[in-house]
C-alpha cells in the first residue's frame, strides 16, 4: 500500500515511520509513502546528486531538499518550482512549466531529475524530459508504481514510462 501524498512526509521526522506502521498494522500488507518511494527510486538508480523540478512553493521545496538530503543521503544540486500552494493548483498547471525548466536546471553534476507533485500531470512527458536531459527523471506516481511493483515482485518492464519503469532497478 502506498500513501500518495508526498508533501505530508515533509512534516515531522517521524511521519513516514508512524504512518507506514499504522498502514501496515491496519491492512497487514507492506506500506510506504510516495516520498519514501522517491527516495528508494533515486537510490536504486545510484544517483547521489539530483535536481528538484517541483510545482510547489519555495518553502515546500526547501523542506523537500532537507527530506531528500537527510533521509536518503542525496545532494540536491538545483531546484526550480512554480509556486503552487495547494494540490488543486498543481493539477491545473501545464507541463510546459517543467518542460521549460529541464534545460534551465540541468547540469553535468546532476544524475537524476526528481519531479514531485502527485497531482502534477507528468506521465506522458517523462520520456521526452529524459531524452532532453539524458538522465533519469523520477516522478512521484512513477516511483510509487515502481515501489509497488517491487513489493509484488513484478519484473515486467513498462516501456514509455521512463528509465525507472523500463529498467526496473532494484525490482
Amino acid at each position: 500500500m502506498c500513501l500518495a501524498q508526498p508533501s505530508a512526509s515533509l512534516s515531522p521526522d517521524e511521519y513516514d515511520a508512524t504512518t507506514t506502521h499504522q498502514m501496515t498494522a491496519g491492512t497487514g500488507v507492506p506500506s510506504l509513502t510516495s516520498a519514501q518511494a522517491i527516495g528508494h527510486a533515486v537510490r536504486a538508480l545510484g544517483a547521489r546528486r539530483i535536481a528538484l523540478v517541483s510545482p510547489y512553493s519555495q518553502d515546500v521545496r526547501g523542506r523537500a531538499r532537507q527530506y531528500c538530503e537527510s533521509r536518503y543521503g542525496v545532494e540536491v544540486v538545483a531546484m526550480e518550482g512554480f509556486g503552487a500552494t495547494h494540490s488543486y493548483a498543481i493539477r491545473t498547471m501545464s507541463a510546459d512549466h517543467p518542460t521549460a525548466a529541464v534545460p534551465r536546471i540541468d547540469r553535468p553534476a546532476i544524475e537524476a531529475l526528481v519531479v514531485p507533485g502527485r497531482n502534477f500531470p507528468t506521465r506522458r512527458f517523462i520520456a521526452a524530459w529524459e531524452q532532453q536531459c539524458q538522465k533519469p527523471v523520477v516522478t512521484i506516481n512513477q516511483a510509487a508504481l515502481w515501489a509497488m511493483m517491487g513489493v509484488m515482485q513484478m519484473s515486467t518492464p513498462l516501456p514509455g514510462l521512463g528509465w525507472l519503469l523500463e529498467h526496473l532497478p532494484g525490482v
